[in-house]
């Protein structure tokens, strides 16, 4: 299983929170690369639910990650 910035970010509209079946569900419902599918089949399930992106991929990067504030634009 690998994430790429471009995969992971294909998941931010998902319904938050999901499980993986509810995950795999939305992206084959919505035609998401093959990739993002292998990748949500790849994790290994115990029943639990993901809050966000966060939870499957811990280095994706948020709004505080990048160096600006949008309030100052």
């Amino acid at each position: 299983m690998y994430w790429t910035l471009e995969l992971a970010s294909k998941l931010e509209d998902a319904p938050w929170p999901a499980t993986k079946e509810e995950l795999l569900d939305y992206a084959l419902r919505t035609g998401l690369q093959q990739e993002v599918i292998e990748n949500l089949i790849e994790i290994e399930d115990e029943g639990e639910v993901y809050e966000s992106i966060e939870d499957l991929w811990p280095d994706y990067p948020t709004k505080e990650d990048f160096f600006f504030h949008e309030d100052e634009y």
